[in-house]
């Protein structure tokens, strides 16, 4: 009877621990489908985003295209025109700092600019003053087309000014600029 005790007890610790055993699988396996669906769900959603950004990204690209396309380029005669005898500047004309995000893929650069506008004549400050949100405007646009890479150059910046030159002049009467001066120009 003793043996049959024994048999019994045997056969009951072999159950608890197969049904042990079979709960730690089922958890393993739970946990697995878990772990993998989540990946999934994972993957589709920031595949979502990354399509969502490309598509974001190619809109900026096509719309900096049509821009550019609009946009007055300097030329070398610009450049030549554009006064650089410096012992007889202008008048000058201050304008706010300026923050812009530079043009780039993730958007993480970002230039803040001071900008100083050589007068060929006083009398320009008041129809620079007149028109100073449209001036503004076409100097963020000129910024924000421009890379890091573009502009972390001296001939960077001079092409630069060049461009704001011809893009400021181009919406001018009373006048024209002769030049651009940075007194502040931070890239992070």
């Amino acid at each position: 009877m003793a043996e049959a005790t024994e048999n019994a007890e045997v056969a009951v610790e072999q159950k608890k621990s197969g049904g042990s055993n079979l709960l730690l699988i089922i958890i393993a396996v739970m946990l697995s489908l878990i772990l993998i669906g989540g990946g999934i769900g994972a993957y589709l959603l920031l595949s979502e985003d990354e399509a969502v950004l490309n598509d974001a990204s190619n809109a900026q690209q096509t719309q900096m295209t049509a821009q550019a396309a609009t946009t007055v380029q300097p030329t070398v005669s610009d450049r030549s025109q554009r006064k650089t005898d410096y012992t007889n500047i202008g008048p000058m004309y201050p304008l706010d700092p300026f923050i812009v995000n530079l043009f780039s893929e993730d958007g993480s650069r970002y230039l803040k600019t001071s900008i100083n506008l050589e007068l060929g004549m006083q009398e320009l400050a008041t129809e620079l003053d007149a028109k100073k949100p449209l001036i503004r405007d076409i100097i963020i646009k000129a910024l924000s087309a421009k890379s890091y890479e573009e502009i972390s150059t001296i001939a960077g910046k001079e092409n630069l000014k060049d461009e704001i030159v011809a893009n400021v002049n181009g919406v001018l009467k009373d006048g024209k600029i002769n030049n651009v001066f940075f007194t502040d120009f931070v890239i992070q």
